[in-house]
Protein backbone atom coordinates (compact mmCIF):
# COMPACT_ATOMS: atom_id res chain seq x y z
CA UNK A 1 0.00 0.00 0.00
CA UNK A 2 2.78 2.52 0.63
CA UNK A 3 3.90 2.10 -2.95
CA UNK A 4 0.97 2.78 -4.11
CA UNK A 5 0.71 5.76 -1.76
CA UNK A 6 3.95 7.00 -3.12
CA UNK A 7 2.84 7.12 -6.94
CA UNK A 8 0.50 9.12 -5.42
CA UNK A 9 -2.74 7.05 -6.71
CA UNK A 10 -6.10 8.28 -5.28
CA UNK A 11 -7.86 6.19 -2.41
CA UNK A 12 -10.28 4.67 -5.01
CA UNK A 13 -7.03 3.67 -7.53
CA UNK A 14 -5.71 1.90 -4.13
CA UNK A 15 -8.71 -0.04 -3.83
CA UNK A 16 -9.24 -1.03 -7.62
CA UNK A 17 -5.51 -2.45 -7.63
CA UNK A 18 -5.48 -4.38 -4.73
CA UNK A 19 -9.36 -5.75 -5.20
CA UNK A 20 -10.41 -4.22 -1.86
CA UNK A 21 -12.87 -1.39 -0.53
CA UNK A 22 -12.23 1.92 -0.41
CA UNK A 23 -13.07 1.36 3.07
CA UNK A 24 -10.40 -1.26 3.71
CA UNK A 25 -7.78 1.22 1.93
CA UNK A 26 -8.77 4.32 4.46
CA UNK A 27 -8.50 2.21 7.47
CA UNK A 28 -5.06 0.94 6.24
CA UNK A 29 -3.58 4.25 5.46
CA UNK A 30 -5.18 5.65 9.08
CA UNK A 31 -2.98 2.53 10.31
CA UNK A 32 0.07 3.57 8.54
CA UNK A 33 -0.23 7.28 9.44
CA UNK A 34 -0.21 6.30 13.25
CA UNK A 35 2.33 3.78 12.54
CA UNK A 36 4.75 6.48 10.78
CA UNK A 37 3.33 9.55 13.27
CA UNK A 38 2.20 11.46 10.71
CA UNK A 39 -1.02 12.62 9.61
CA UNK A 40 -0.79 13.49 5.87
CA UNK A 41 0.04 11.52 2.43
CA UNK A 42 3.05 13.53 1.82
CA UNK A 43 4.15 12.98 4.86
CA UNK A 44 3.87 9.41 4.75
CA UNK A 45 5.89 8.68 2.15
CA UNK A 46 8.52 11.19 3.02
CA UNK A 47 8.67 9.29 6.75
CA UNK A 48 8.48 6.19 4.43
CA UNK A 49 11.52 6.98 2.52
CA UNK A 50 13.87 8.43 5.50
CA UNK A 51 13.17 5.16 7.12
CA UNK A 52 14.24 2.60 4.09
CA UNK A 53 10.41 0.98 3.50
CA UNK A 54 10.27 2.57 0.15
Amino acid sequence: MLRLLAEMRSTEEIAADLHVSVNTVKTHLKSIYRKLAVSRRSDAVRRARERRLL
